[in-house]
């Protein structure tokens, strides 16, 4: 059986939405649209833009070095994580599987579609390890999604590749591994991606939120088999990213929006080993763990009153003690080198 197989029967027979011809400096009277535009620096704006961005997706695809059948534009990684619950799961019927404490949407989104949630929590005894034997155990026959988030938010941590492999050959022709690398870019590692031709059941989701600071840009990629790909695209809204939004990432993605952004990972990355060395030796702080993303995961002594002193000098930090085993958690994002040093600074001794 192949992947596409595990979706819901009416997705698999979606027809993906068509326009009519497309032609540059035609008379365009088949589209209802306006006939005059506001004046913007991202050019006309009275004309829809393309149905799906296809110099965008060629960019994309030579970027995350996969053909362009094998990848979608999405607004966002996390649009992506909704198209896949969307059409995988049927409410009340399908569930998926997590590793709490990990990316919320996850969550929301099955809950959303009426999708049950296993949970497979992570320890800190075990440095928040991921046990891909543990996930494959818990799976039911009604397990259509397993979510890796590689780093994991809010832990740091990577799922090695060869630990991904072992998970798609347990769950050949029963389940959906989704692989989301939002910060990848800041771990050194190689992206799963190169393992979609090997595993239909294998899909890798992107974004340049992070590493490429596009985040108000609203834009990513998911990865998989084509018929996957071509299913996504029949649920995805037509129109889906704006006109200035792919001019915006195009620049970002030109030869030198690339190198500017490779400093500034390395930039981060550097900041980030020098504010977590700085932290370990703040008292307030009881324990903090390697990250290989753009954020730490540090136990304050009491998180309340931390965050009350922090934000005395208008500074926010994520609290994310609500997960179970968390207490007085909290996930602090590399800044820059000023703001990090006023970080340090508000902490005192």
């Amino acid at each position: 059986m192949s992947a596409e197989n595990l979706a819901r029967p009416e997705i698999r027979e979606l027809r993906v939405y068509e326009t009519n011809i497309q032609m540059n400096g035609a008379i365009r009277l088949h589209a209802n649209e306006s006939s005059w535009s506001w004046d913007t620096n991202a050019g006309p704006i009275n004309r829809y833009p393309e149905l799906r961005p296809t110099e965008l997706q060629a960019r994309l695809a030579d970027r995350f070095d996969v053909a362009n059948e094998n990848l979608l534009v999405t607004r966002g990684s996390s649009e992506a994580i909704d198209l896949l619950v969307r059409v995988f799961c049927r409410a009340s019927k399908d569930n998926i599987v997590i590793s709490p404490p990990t990316f919320v949407m996850y969550k929301v989104f099955a809950e959303i579609q009426g999708a049950g949630i296993i949970n497979c929590p992570l320890s800190a005894d075990d440095d928040f390890a991921v046990d891909v034997d543990v996930l494959a155990n818990n799976c039911t026959e009604e397990s259509k999604l397993i979510f890796l988030c590689s780093p994991n938010n809010p832990t740091g941590n990577v799922v090695p590749v060869p630990d991904i492999v072992r998970l798609l050959e347990a769950r050949k022709d029963q389940s959906i591994v989704v692989v989301d690398e939002a910060y990848i870019e800041f771990s050194g590692t190689e992206s799963a991606a190169r393992l979609i031709s090997d595993y239909d059941n294998l899909v890798v989701l992107r974004t340049l939120s992070k590493a490429l600071a596009l985040a108000g840009a609203r834009c990513g990629a998911v990865i998989g088999n084509p018929e996957i790909i071509r299913m996504l695209n029949a649920v995805l809204p037509p129109y889906a990213l704006a006109t200035p939004v792919v001019d915006c990432v195009l620049n970002a993605l030109s030869l030198d929006g690339n190198a500017a952004s490779r400093k500034k990972i390395g930039d981060v990355i550097r900041e980030r080993e020098r504010l977590a060395q700085a932290l370990s030796a703040k008292r307030c702080v009881q324990q903090l763990w390697p990250s290989q993303a753009n954020f730490l995961l540090v136990q304050f002594d009491d998180l309340e009153e931390v965050q009350k002193r922090l934000q005395t000098e208008r500074i926010l930090i994520r609290d994310v003690s609500g997960n179970p085993g968390f207490d007085n958690f909290a996930r602090i994002t590399v800044g820059s080198a000023d703001e990090n040093e006023r970080l340090l600074a508000a902490l005192g001794e």
